[in-house]
This record gives structure tokens, C-alpha cells and sequence, in this order.
């Protein structure tokens, strides 16, 4: 068997395993191999649900079908109650209503999907062209702000716009796309995690750290998420300018990543907060080489692209996969926030999940995103 074979299987057997140990409840961090309770308000509370719809696609396995469909059911206080909705409903529902809706043509799972998408189209600012970021409730000062995670939540509106027939998604889509192309990317293909603008000019303002060290700096998740959001751009729009930016953009995590292939939780940290690194990185920006291989024309790129995405991979089960019989994670040493202090070097879910995609997009399978 085939490291990834190997992998692939080891991930849905520890799934499978986690049906009765993390039941209906939203993880997001593990200490000590056992996933915490969190929100089901909070942005990863997708994720979960997302892990069984691909277990339940591979085996069939109809326990991860109920869980995952209770889990969805669980989410309506959240999509119907409105007001704690803000930019990650791409995150929440794309794993979660929308996977359901392909895999079973489950009609109340689509309008789940097509409500999270009309949320998501809502926030979107027409004077800065950009999708607004958090809720008061999460930061009063967020109203002109727009974050580089948001490039991962295009993807629903690109999905509601298809399954609808109708542009308007579409286009908000595009709109915020060009704004992260014109006021994110930075000369070396780097970008901030947040940029703020005037809400009702809709006139730049600055950028902001974030969860980055400094505003000049290059935190390695929100790389990824980047690298990954305008590779989808570009699988759904043809825009040339999002392949380029995609491809740079991976250059740069590529020529910036250590030996062991796990980024410091920020490319230009400090030596003194070197020790805090970023396996989720690793496996979100592993799944997004994965999505620009297949996009490329160019058989010695796409080759190359794909090598670079299955080294990440392999590296991630070679020394970072959880070996531990009882433990419910897969990848340790991911990294919330490090400026923080909150959760440093420890199983995150969305690393697990996009560890997970990867392996089966290594097999030519599709992801969710």
C-alpha cells in the first residue's frame, strides 16, 4: 500500500472511530487527543460535519450520514437566528448543507446553502466592493473591514450562483476577488490578514496584523487560505490574473517553508517565537496545491505543484500524524493565534479536514471547497 493509501485509510478509520467519541457536538481544538465542545456559532463548526459527508462518501458509511445531518439540523438556530452570522458561512455551510445537498439531493440541505449564500452576498459592501468581515458582536471596529480568510467562503456564492442561475453571487464573488487583488497582494505575493476601509466611502484606510506578527508581515494560515481562495477563483471565473496570483503566491509559501515542511505561524516571525508553528497551514495550503495542479495546463507545472502538495502531505503524516490509539486528532501542532496565546502547537480541527481533502484529492477525488 502506498503512503497516502496508508493515510487515507488511517484518516476515515479515525473518523469513523469519532462518530461515538466526538458525537453531535462542533469541535475545534484537542488537548490531550480529545476535541473540545465549542459554539456551534463559531466559524469551524463546519468542519466536523464536512469530515463525516467525506467518510460517508468513500464507505457509504451511514452512521456519519445521520450524525452529519443532526449536526446540520443543529446549525439552523444559528443560519435562521441571523444576527451571529458574519463572513465564514462558506466554511460553515459549504461542508455542512452543501456536501449534503451533492451527495444526496436533499432539498432542505439546499436552501440551508442558498440561505448561508444570501448571508454571505448581504455583507458585501458596494462602495469598497469587498465583503465585510465580522459582526459588532465580534468586533465593533469591523465595519469597513474585509479578511483574506473571506477567499475561502467565495466558493458558496460561486456554488449558489450555478445551482441558481443566477449572477448576482456571481459577481459579488468577482467584485470582492479584485478587491483582494488589488489592495491584499502585496509586491512579493504576500498579503495581510485583514485590510480596512472607509464603510461608507468605500476609500482604503489600511492594513491591519491581524493574527499576523506585524502589518508587514506574512502569516502562514492566511497565506494558504489566500493560495487556495484565487485558485478557486480562478477554477470558477478563467481570470488569468487569479491563476498567476495563485501560482506566486504558493512560490512564495514554498521557498519560505523549513525542512520539516510546517511553516512558523508567521514566515517572518521572530526567533524568539520560532517554536510556534502551523501544521494547518501546511494541510490547508497542501489541499490548495492540490486544486492549482488540476487547474493548470502545463504538464511540468502541474506535475510540480502536485509533488510539492503530496511532500507537504507526506511530511504531515510522516511526523506530525497523531499515532495515539485513543486520540480523536490526526495533526498536531497547529496554531490559532499565537499573539494571542490562544492554542499554540495543538490538533486543530480544519487541519485535520483539509489533511484529509488532500489525500483524496491525491487520488483524484473532489474536495468540498
Amino acid at each position: 500500500m502506498e503512503w497516502q493509501e496508508e493515510a487515507l485509510t488511517r484518516c476515515l478509520d479515525k473518523i469513523e472511530k469519532n462518530i461515538t467519541e466526538i458525537g453531535a457536538y462542533f469541535p475545534h481544538v484537542a488537548y490531550d487527543g480529545k476535541y473540545n465542545h465549542e459554539e456551534k456559532k463559531f466559524w469551524t463548526s463546519g468542519f466536523w460535519p464536512g469530515m463525516l459527508w467525506l467518510l460517508y462518501r468513500e464507505r457509504g458509511n451511514e452512521a456519519a450520514k445521520e450524525l452529519a445531518i443532526k449536526l446540520e439540523k443543529e446549525l439552523d438556530e444559528i443560519l435562521d437566528g441571523f444576527i451571529h452570522i458574519h463572513h465564514d458561512v462558506g466554511f460553515m455551510w459549504m461542508p455542512s448543507a452543501v456536501m449534503d445537498y451533492r451527495l444526496t439531493g436533499n432539498k432542505e440541505a439546499q436552501i440551508r446553502g442558498l440561505k448561508a449564500a444570501s448571508h454571505l452576498a448581504g455583507r458585501f459592501n458596494p462602495a469598497g466592493k469587498f465583503i465585510r468581515a465580522w459582526t459588532d458582536e465580534v468586533n465593533p471596529n469591523a465595519k469597513g473591514w474585509a479578511l483574506i480568510d473571506c477567499m475561502m467562503n467565495l466558493s458558496l456564492l460561486f456554488w449558489a450562483s450555478k445551482e441558481t442561475d443566477d449572477p448576482r453571487f456571481y459577481h459579488i464573488a468577482c467584485e470582492h476577488t479584485d478587491t483582494v487583488l488589488k489592495h491584499f497582494v502585496r509586491d512579493d505575493y504576500t498579503v495581510p490578514h485583514i485590510v480596512s476601509f472607509d464603510p461608507y466611502t468605500g476609500e482604503k484606510i489600511e492594513a491591519i496584523s491581524g493574527q499576523a506578527l506585524n502589518t508587514g508581515t506574512a502569516w502562514s494560515r492566511g497565506q494558504a487560505w489566500a493560495i487556495y481562495g484565487m485558485a478557486v477563483a480562478y477554477r470558477e471565473t478563467g481570470k488569468k490574473e487569479c491563476l498567476n496570483t495563485a501560482r506566486n503566491m504558493a512560490n512564495y509559501f514554498l521557498s519560505h517553508l523549513p525542512e520539516d515542511k510546517v511553516p512558523y505561524w508567521d514566515f517572518r516571525s521572530t526567533p524568539d517565537l520560532q517554536w510556534v508553528k502551523d501544521a494547518s497551514a501546511s494541510a490547508c495550503v497542501a489541499s490548495g496545491l492540490m486544486e492549482l495542479s488540476n487547474l493548470l495546463e502545463d504538464e511540468a507545472e502541474k506535475n510540480f505543484y502536485k509533488k510539492q502538495g503530496m511532500e507537504i502531505l507526506k511530511a504531515l503524516y510522516d511526523i506530525r500524524f497523531d499515532n495515539e490509539p485513543n486520540s480523536q486528532a490526526m495533526i498536531l501542532g497547529g496554531t490559532v493565534n499565537c499573539l494571542k496565546k490562544r492554542h499554540i502547537n495543538v490538533p486543530i480541527i480544519y487541519g485535520d479536514f483539509f489533511f484529509t481533502e488532500g489525500l483524496l484529492k491525491a487520488q483524484n477525488k473532489k474536495g468540498i471547497f
